[in-house]
């Protein structure tokens, strides 16, 4: 591990960042090495605008992205390389898109085309049956699971705040078939191929995007798609917001009201205003 690398960990953990937090931070300056080849101290802030240009223009990565990869090399020039004045600013706008959630008949047809494969199964299916983030899933411990309560404690997620979520019982009976199948060692439910640390963010979109192309999807961003998905099915079954709320982990009630734009039963029990109209039959005189 380089000196550099060891002193950012270090101002890291001295700032409390959560283990997500710091793995996040130093890919985005090791990728921001690896991109021009050399060093990152040696990377003048053009090279560094130049690279954000490419991530935007070229790789055309989300604006949260976008803003975590410039908070990591912010962090790194300010603690690291003692540069707190360095003008990183990187303009960017926020998406205004809707979420795509899959209706539950993708959904059916996603997990039907992993069957052969348990473990791709099983981490599909939980980022389905409790909405977590991705980064969620995969830091999943078996003690997290938590049968006898029915519900799923999720760590230190986004914000660094830990919440619990619903375990649904047909999800626990499968995992505990992928756990005598797998019996997985080391503290991870769903390790990586390194047993002592879990799966990759980036293993887990692969998974879900040839899922995708096998069931013939053609929507959707991601694995982020099925927490959308878990968001508006409990919508349209009667749940309420702040408890969807809860469950999500969203700060703000205004976060979880978007959901209310995408859920299939509300559009389909909304009238449009041609149907309220009386309009004449072939032949009626106009009144």
């Amino acid at each position: 591990m380089s000196f550099l690398r060891m002193r950012m960990i270090r101002e890291l953990e001295l700032r409390r960042k959560s283990p997500r937090t710091i793995e996040a931070y130093v890919r985005a300056v090791s990728n921001l090495a690896a991109h021009y080849g050399r060093s990152p101290d040696k990377l003048s802030v053009d090279e560094i605008r130049d690279y954000f240009h490419h991530l935007i223009a070229k790789r055309k990565l989300s604006f949260s992205t976008c803003n975590q990869i410039l908070a990591g090399i912010r962090f790194f020039h300010r603690y690291v390389l003692d540069q707190p004045d360095l003008n990183l600013h990187v303009p960017a706008q926020r998406s205004s898109r809707l979420p795509e959630p899959l209706s539950r008949q993708e959904v059916t047809r996603l997990l039907a085309a992993v069957h052969c494969n348990r473990k791709h199964r099983m981490l599909l299916m939980t980022a389905y049956a409790s909405g977590l983030r991705v980064s969620e899933l995969t830091h999943l411990k078996p003690t997290d699971i938590h049968s006898d309560r029915m519900l799923i404690r999720v760590n230190q997620g986004k914000g660094r705040k830990d919440r619990y979520t619903i375990l649904s019982p047909r999800l626990l009976g499968e995992l505990r078939e992928y756990w005598q199948q797998y019996q997985p060692t080391g503290e991870w439910l769903f390790p990586g191929r390194n047993p002592g640390k879990p799966i990759s963010t980036g293993a887990v979109q692969e998974i879900f995007t040839k899922a995708k192309r096998a069931a013939k999807i053609t929507h959707g961003h991601g694995i982020h798609s099925l927490r959308h998905s878990f968001a508006s099915h409990l919508l349209e079954s009667g749940v309420d917001l702040p408890t969807l709320q809860r469950l999500l982990g969203h700060s703000r009630l205004t976060t979880t009201v978007i959901y209310l734009h995408v859920t299939e039963a509300r559009m389909a029990s909304t009238e449009s205003p041609l149907d309220l109209l009386r309009l004449p039959g072939p032949g009626e005189p106009l009144s």
